[in-house]
């Protein structure tokens, strides 16, 4: 199961490394059902993975001129802020029984997971849906462009915050509709967007979990040696074709974490 959990964390970084998003959704399932983390400290960990990961991957995108600083520290305003005090803030202070339906107790672990499952559903939904190619070739940002992702960073924070997950399925869209960036620039800016929020969401954790650094560093390196693996073979299989395919895997994840915590458990 190990084994299979190391294969997966660098099917996450791989999938970073081609698409820009998706292989961040599987971390918290991986940490949970192979390497039998709870889903709280799982978050927090898929935080740091993805970060890394995602750093990693901006920078080799920023040398290949296809990463906008502005959009990403404008973008991450809010979302940085917003993940940074659900991560330090809120999250401490969730207690482990949210509330209770007909005498059964509706756990955080389980809230987490079944909300997580419903991510990894509009997730799948995003990335097997046909996206609309753009030609733009400049970025323009008027007034209403940065209120709408002023707001778009605050609903990226509260779900990086609250479950771990990137959230690149949301930032790729936002930065092609709202300001027309080319595809390949908005992957390069939604890696340095998710790593931001990413990183700076797992400080927030500093001093309320115990962190396990050697399995941290180790899964780590593993998903970076995805992202350079994705990144080599981007150029020689078309995106789409591999975003829709992954996109039907995450579908089968989601509906399985469902099943799994609702109706087996």
């Amino acid at each position: 199961m190990e084994i299979l959990g190391y294969f997966l964390a660098a099917l996450v970084g791989i999938s970073l490394g081609l698409i820009g998003s998706g292989g961040s959704i599987l971390m918290v399932p991986i940490l949970v059902y192979i390497f039998a983390y709870n889903p709280v400290l799982a978050t927090s960990y898929s935080l740091f993975i993805v970060g890394s990961t995602s750093l990693i991957g901006a920078f080799n995108n920023y040398r290949k001129g296809l990463v906008s600083i502005k959009t990403a520290l404008l973008f991450g305003v809010s979302s940085v802020t917003t993940v940074f005090i659900t991560r330090h803030f809120i999250m401490p202070r969730i207690p482990d029984v949210l509330f209770s339906i007909c005498n059964i107790a509706i756990k955080h672990d389980l809230a987490t997971m079944v909300l997580f499952a419903v991510l990894m559903l509009l997730a799948s939904i995003a990335m097997i849906k046909e996206s609309k190619k753009t030609t733009v070739t400049e970025i323009h940002t008027s007034s209403a462009d940065t209120v709408k992702l002023l707001l778009f960073g605050i609903l990226v924070g509260l779900t990086t915050g609250f479950l771990g997950a990137g959230g690149g399925f949301l930032i790729i869209p936002a930065l092609v509709l709202i300001l027309k960036t080319p595809m390949k620039k908005a992957v390069g800016t939604s890696l340095l967007i998710i790593a931001l929020n990413s990183l700076i969401g797992f400080t927030g954790d500093l001093g309320h979990i115990d962190i396990d650094w050697k399995f941290l560093i180790i899964i780590s390196l593993i998903a970076v040696a995805g992202i350079f693996i994705g990144g080599a073979f981007a150029k020689k299989i078309p995106a789409q074709k591999l975003k829709k395919a992954f996109g039907w895997f995450v579908l089968v994840m989601g509906v399985y974490i469902i099943i799994k915590e609702l109706f087996i458990s």
